[in-house]
């Protein structure tokens, strides 16, 4: 997931756990954080404040927003969650439930877009 964030501005723990990765990867910087039951939140590009080993709490800064270019059209946040091998939605970790990705392009006028999409396509 990609946040709209400034760099500089304070990056905060997701939820209570330890600190498994805070360094360089890459060429960005990048802090992990294992929770209970297996879960992982990730963080980049970010200037680690913390350490490999250290304890963390919900709320905890934990590093800052390093300047990024990419794909994002300004500075953003990219922020994942993982369950021992597979990516999970991180919206899940504050109750919003999942993400529903879209076409970006407009469909053909003769062909038309699949009838979930119609009524979100702007005339």
């Amino acid at each position: 997931m990609d946040l709209d964030t400034k760099p500089g501005q304070a990056v905060r723990a997701a939820g209570d756990g330890i600190v498994g990765y805070a360094g360089p990867l890459a060429g960005r910087g990048v802090v992990m954080i294992v929770h209970a039951e297996g879960l992982r939140t990730t963080y980049l590009p970010v200037r680690a404040s913390v350490r490999r080993g250290q304890a963390v709490r919900l709320g905890d800064v934990i590093g800052s927003v390093e300047q990024s270019t990419g794909h994002c059209p300004s500075s953003c946040l990219h922020w994942g969650l993982i369950s021992r091998t597979r990516y999970l939605d991180a919206l899940l970790l504050i109750g919003l439930g999942q993400v529903r990705l879209l076409p970006r392009w407009s469909p053909s006028p003769d062909v038309g877009a699949p009838a979930p999409y119609r009524s979100l396509l702007p005339p």
